[in-house]
């Protein structure tokens, strides 16, 4: 990718001490807390403001990537030229540089989106802007249940934020190896994937294949997990909680296959689509 990342000025916590009145069997105790940041990201492209976030102020650049990468409005890494993260009173912006015919058609189709925590949709004009349907995918991708319940494990292992607040999600990407290659974390499960998504596109520069590995992820799979992941070529997706309905028929159109209620400790899962990327 041929876009600069600048936050040498930037300096973000992810998480802020508070002090609480904790109660255990009808007796309070002060003690301090640990609790997650929560920052308002506004996302500019080329100097207008097109979506507003609420997210973990960490892995920013990665967050802008992603979600432009997965929203349609880049169709490749390297159409995002400049990307810099400044720090406002109200927030944080995302001031980013794309290619001129990407912006001229982000503005073709531009709508005006505020985004909250949980909640992609936001902010969609239209039904047909809210359901988006990729592509069915070509995923190579084969995975043991073993393979599964230990990159769960190993996730859950990188979760620092969660282990500090227990607040956040996390999305993990399992590579063809079986091996857990990278952890993103937010307070909203949307941009923790965009994360994931938007770390793999900048640092792997087309050497990782999407289409060989998985992603794991600790929240629900709701249509718009599955919508990003497939938009992007991935074949597989294994979460801890449940999936949507909309989340199995979108997963069964786009050819992906889609696991959930997977729980390490007890070694069980439940195959909703496309049960043959399964290593029995």
């Amino acid at each position: 990718m041929s876009a600069s990342m600048d936050t040498d000025d930037v300096d973000f916590s992810t998480v802020a001490t508070v002090t609480v009145e904790k109660w255990r069997e009808s007796v309070s105790i002060k003690e301090q807390d640990v609790v997650a940041e929560e920052v308002a990201i506004a996302l500019e492209y080329n100097g207008i403001s097109h979506a507003v976030m609420m997210a973990s102020p960490a892995d920013l650049e990665d967050f802008a990537l992603g979600f432009s990468l997965t929203e349609g409005i880049l169709t490749d890494p390297s159409e995002l030229f400049d990307c810099e993260v400044v720090a406002v009173p109200d927030g944080i912006q995302v001031q980013m540089q794309i290619a001129t015919e990407r912006f001229i058609a982000l503005k073709e189709k531009r709508r005006n989106l505020t985004g909250r925590t949980g909640c992609g949709l936001c902010g969609a004009e239209t039904l047909a802007q809210a359901i988006r349907k990729p592509l069915p995918v070509n995923s190579s991708a084969k995975f043991s249940v073993a393979t599964v319940y230990a990159a769960i494990a190993s996730m859950q292992q990188q979760q620092q934020l969660q282990q500090q607040t227990g607040a956040t999600h996390a999305a993990a990407w399992l590579n063809k190896n079986g091996e857990i290659l990278l952890v993103r974390e937010d307070v909203g499960r949307h941009n923790a994937l965009d994360k994931l998504i938007g770390a793999l596109a900048a640092r792997n520069e087309g050497k990782e294949d999407l289409s060989c590995g998985a992603v794991i992820i600790t929240s629900r799979a709701s249509y718009e997990m599955v919508q990003k992941a497939a938009s992007m070529g991935i074949g597989f997706i294994a979460a801890i909680s449940a999936p949507t309905a909309l989340a199995i028929r979108l997963a069964q159109q786009a050819d992906v296959t889609l696991l959930g209620f997977v729980r390490t400790h007890s070694r069980s899962h439940v195959v909703y689509t496309h049960e043959r990327r399964i290593i029995s």
